[in-house]
């Protein structure tokens, strides 16, 4: 099967190529993506959990090799130069250095509803957490069930304090040796503070900051999936939320999930900041339009994305924030655990924050 040879032209510079590898096409039933609805009863997804051939840069589905070994993020520190890029295309970057507009607010939001358009989140946290251990130290410390995903998924998950008050949700992918977890710019220190709070001596855990080390776009909108079968990736459409594949860019690590955080339509993409300007320009090729963070946020209130510091505060729980989906009733004690049942069992729930 090959790409259109307009998107061949279009991507020429843009060698993808996946490196996990292998023909199988498995079917499972996984209890770690039984949700909870709004009326607190459990449910259970099917997940089918493909592995496909390697890309090569000619487009093609190339032979398939199940040697390969996965793909592992650690991408060296390079300097972010995209932003000084974007600034002469015309966009507003602040002096943080986010992008804050494009000039095209209006006419972005119509596209997430209409079209396709892709946000450089760079400024959002990302937090690694490596060591024999994570998995059960993330599962004790956030109210997702991490003990159930399996190499290649992910979930959302929520932090919260000992009386279930939130304190961010998070995305998580779940690596060959590692968990990312995408959080919001103004807890990633206080987050990875609190995880070394939390590390015992004998716990064989390991967290890192990697912010700087990455950056992040976020793919949405109803045409995203004909951008990334565009881009020869399309293994991914179709997959179950939070499922992520890994590729390289020139030789440069990026990794691919499915969801764009504020929806579980679109994509998430995660490269090392040399790549970034390479993944950019063919995103935009694609037909994406670039869309700043005074939108996001406009359309994350719109979605009912709660935020710390804005929907997610001391006032509010949990369950009051409306993030059942991202709570597990099945697992284990973890931090907040028990206000948590109190408040299911007892029909505690007094508030709830709706999406406009």
């Amino acid at each position: 099967m090959s790409v259109p040879v307009t998107a061949q032209a279009a991507l020429s510079c843009f060698p993808w190529r996946r490196i996990d590898a292998g023909s199988a096409m498995i079917v499972v039933a996984n209890p770690c993506h039984s949700t909870l609805s709004s009326s607190g009863r459990a449910v259970a997804f099917i997940s089918r959990i493909p592995c496909y051939p390697i890309l090569a840069r000619s487009f093609k589905i190339g032979s398939s090799s199940t040697s390969s070994s996965p793909f592992e993020l650690s991408p060296p520190p390079i300097d972010h130069d995209l932003l000084e890029e974007i600034t002469g295309d015309g966009a507003t970057v602040s002096e943080a250095g986010i992008i804050e507009t494009f000039g095209n607010d209006d006419e972005a939001l119509d596209a997430f509803d209409n079209g396709v358009v892709v946000s450089d989140l760079s400024h959002f946290g990302r937090i690694r957490v490596s060591g024999d251990d994570r998995i059960q130290f993330l599962h004790n410390q956030s109210t997702a069930n991490f003990e159930c995903l399996q190499q290649g998924q992910g979930c959302d998950t929520v932090f919260v304090t000992p009386t279930a008050r939130t304190i961010d949700i998070s995305h998580a992918w779940n690596m060959k040796n590692s968990v990312l977890l995408m959080v919001s710019p103004q807890t990633c220190s206080s987050i990875t503070q609190m995880f070394n709070k939390y590390i015992f001596f004998a716990d064989k855990v390991e967290v890192e900051d990697i912010t700087k080390k990455t950056s992040l776009f976020i793919l949405a909108g109803p045409q995203s999936n004909q951008v990334i079968e565009s881009l020869n990736v399309g293994n991914l459409v179709g997959q179950p939320y939070g499922t992520h594949h890994h590729y390289t860019v020139n030789g440069m690590p990026l990794t691919i999930g499915v969801g764009s955080i504020i929806s579980e339509e679109g994509y998430t993409l995660l490269m090392s900041p040399a790549a970034a300007g390479t993944v950019w320009k063919s995103l935009l090729s694609q037909g994406a339009l670039p869309m700043g963070s005074n939108a996001w946020e406009r359309l994350r209130v719109v979605q009912g994305r709660p935020a710390p510091g804005m929907e997610l505060t001391d006032e509010f729980n949990v369950l009051e924030a409306g993030l059942w989906n991202s709570i597990s009733l099945n697992k284990g004690c973890y931090k907040g655990q028990e206000t948590v049942s109190r408040l299911i069992t007892y029909d505690g729930v007094k508030q709830t924050k709706p999406a406009l």
